[in-house]
């Protein structure tokens, strides 16, 4: 897979794929996890000459439909607070066959979100070569990992028209993903968590044989699952409300989790353990971060949006944790790691 760090980008007017995907709030992005993490490859891009960086991306499901809720303004308003010394221009998409005029002390573009045209999602190459017409664009940097599970324009269609390279935040995912799946430092322990089993299954199926120890916790091991084979265990004790919900994994079943991660080499964590929204059912979620965080010369994974904006919100208040890859895809990590074809990696050169 060829980076940007294969190729000459002086001079170049550069069409990065980020994924700007935030929650927002009245109006203000409420995490910025997505918008730090594309900051590497603009940087890159940047130091190494790049005469312009046009940064698109898609925000919620606007389904075509350009709204106040549905502008892409509140994150790159994060991205202009995080890049204080530049310049940062803001555009409508392009109207067919005219050029968006973009002043030259702009170094930094982004565009409106991308699927308040059907053609995104549509994959239309009309639409995607429209794009590239009005911003005159000489590369394709792909760097949204989270939707390159998705063939969308911006991702699929793109590769008929652009050479396209991965960015770095593609890289660091796929890098550390790839490892966990082909040549893992054992001891390798899975902890899955969340509601659903049928997002679950198959990830237990894929690690049974691979991972050392899987650790089954959330509503999935609260509704009754039942382990499959000798190294899987499922949390057996739970905190509970008034009503007799269970909604956190208990005492016992944590002890036995933290165990595990401190016997561990590689750590991979999908889904919460408990109603972590609540901070009183958010203790073995907690523990479990705090323990990966802490522990050092670990290869730690966390991926899922739920589980990775927990463990975002928690190193604010701890800035010591660490972890080797906080994933920024959601459905692409849990692809990636089912070893599914995804037609945004596939488009990248080669």
């Amino acid at each position: 897979m060829k980076t940007i760090r294969d190729i000459d980008v002086k001079n170049k007017i550069v069409l990065v794929r980020t994924d700007y995907n935030v929650p927002v709030k009245e109006g203000k992005a409420t995490s910025g996890l997505r918008i730090r993490a594309s900051l590497p490859t603009i940087n890159y891009l940047l130091e190494h000459g790049a005469k312009r960086i046009i940064l698109i991306s898609h925000l919620g499901r606007p389904e075509g439909k350009l709204t106040p809720e549905t502008t892409l303004y509140p994150a790159v308003n994060v991205l202009k607070k995080l890049l204080p010394e530049l310049t940062i221009g803001f555009y409508h998409l392009p109207q067919k066959g005219k050029q968006i005029p973009i002043p030259d002390n702009v170094k930094v573009a982004a565009l409106e979100n991308l699927r308040t045209d059907p053609g995104e999602e549509a994959n239309d190459k009309n639409f995607i070569k429209n794009i590239i017409d009005a911003v005159n664009a000489d590369i394709y940097v792909q760097d949204g990992f989270a939707v390159v599970h998705r063939a969308h324009a911006s991702t699929d269609a793109v590769k008929n028209f652009l050479p396209i390279y991965a960015g770095l935040l593609i890289e660091k995912e796929v890098a550390n993903l790839k490892k966990a799946i082909e040549n893992p430092t054992k001891p390798l322990l899975f902890i899955l968590g969340g509601a659903k089993v049928s997002d679950k299954q198959p990830l237990i199926d894929k690690f049974a044989n691979s991972a050392d120890n899987i650790f089954v916790g959330g509503k999935i091991a609260a509704d009754g699952y039942k382990a499959t084979s000798d190294n899987i265990y499922v949390a057996e004790d739970f905190d509970e409300n008034a009503a007799g919900d269970k909604l956190d994994v208990g005492p016992l079943s944590t002890g036995k989790l933290a165990g595990l991660i401190t016997d561990a080499n590689t750590i991979i964590w999908n889904g919460l353990l408990g109603k972590a929204e609540d901070p009183a059912y958010a203790t073995a979620s907690t523990i479990a971060a705090e323990l990966i965080g802490e522990k050092q010369g670990v290869t730690s994974i966390i991926c899922g949006g739920d589980t990775a904006g927990f463990v975002e919100n928690l190193i604010a208040d701890h800035p010591n944790l660490s972890y080797s890859l906080i994933s920024t895809g959601g459905g692409a990590a849990l692809e990636f790691l089912l070893s599914k074809d995804l037609p945004g990696l596939s488009a990248i050169e080669s």
